[in-house]
């Protein structure tokens, strides 16, 4: 079944991001993606999103559905037949608060999508997140809107930062069962009205990027948070990706 395009206001997305080794990021992701590399380091994180108004294209906004939710993404690459190198963002896990949402993941959503618990507090000045989902996966995140990005290692200010996240704008996960070797779900976040803002980690905690069995002592380190507020979006399915590489006829 093809998902259908959807419309929604992204009412906050904030964009956490880790610097990581390239060879741990790489044992983890599926054909044929490879980690994208920002000065020799891979890119990984976590999306805390709400959404608002979300429907399919041609439904009033009043329709649409509210929820919280989270995505653990790496920025990946990997070859177009077509079109060259390619750039994205896969998508391990996804977490949301809402039942709808988890229900018909994979259908009328992208990805599959497990139940999360979210507590949110903010304010024009301040963000917190925290999510305990069912499956054992914790994130807590609090941090100031600030003027400027300062103390990042992979962007180096705000406007670096906002282009490398506007042209990963393609989301792949996994298109069926855990090891089912399925082609990839692909789903394009489209909007005219981009526009982030700079943040300071207060504290940042991952079930995942802190895991020692998943991430070795030293090879994922926070970097940099940003915000995105009361933005339009549409979001376009792709053609499925296969999940192993295309061999060229001899």
């Amino acid at each position: 079944m093809v998902a259908p395009q959807l419309r929604a206001e992204v009412e906050r997305r904030l964009l956490l991001t880790w610097r990581a080794d390239p060879d741990v990021v790489g044992r983890l992701l599926p054909e044929p993606f490879r980690p994208q590399l920002v000065d020799g380091a891979a890119v990984v994180g976590v999306c805390c999103l709400r959404l608002g108004a979300v429907r399919p294209r041609g439904l009033p906004a009043a329709v649409g559905v509210r929820a919280e939710n989270a995505a653990h993404r790496v920025a990946v690459v990997w070859d177009d037949p077509a079109a060259g190198e390619r750039t994205g963002v896969w998508v391990p896990q996804r977490h949301t608060a809402s039942r709808l949402v988890a229900l018909a993941g994979g259908r009328l959503f992208p990805g599959r999508q497990a139940r999360a618990r979210f507590r949110v507090e903010e304010t024009d000045d301040r963000v917190h997140v925290a999510v305990e989902g069912a499956d054992g996966t914790s994130l807590a995140a609090d941090v100031d809107v600030v003027p400027e990005l300062l103390g990042s290692a992979l962007f180096a200010d705000l406007d670096a930062a906002s282009r490398f996240f506007e042209a990963g704008s393609t989301g792949w996960s996994a298109g069926g069962p855990p090891a089912s070797g399925a082609d990839h779900d692909g789903m394009r976040l489209e909007t005219d009205a981009w526009r982030v803002e700079a943040c300071r980690a207060r504290e940042v905690r991952s079930s995942l990027y802190d895991d020692p069995r998943a991430f070795p002592p030293g090879t994922a380190r926070f970097d940099s948070a940003l915000l995105m507020r009361r933005v339009p979006v549409t979001w376009t399915p792709l053609a499925p990706l296969p999940a192993r590489p295309v061999v060229a006829p001899a």
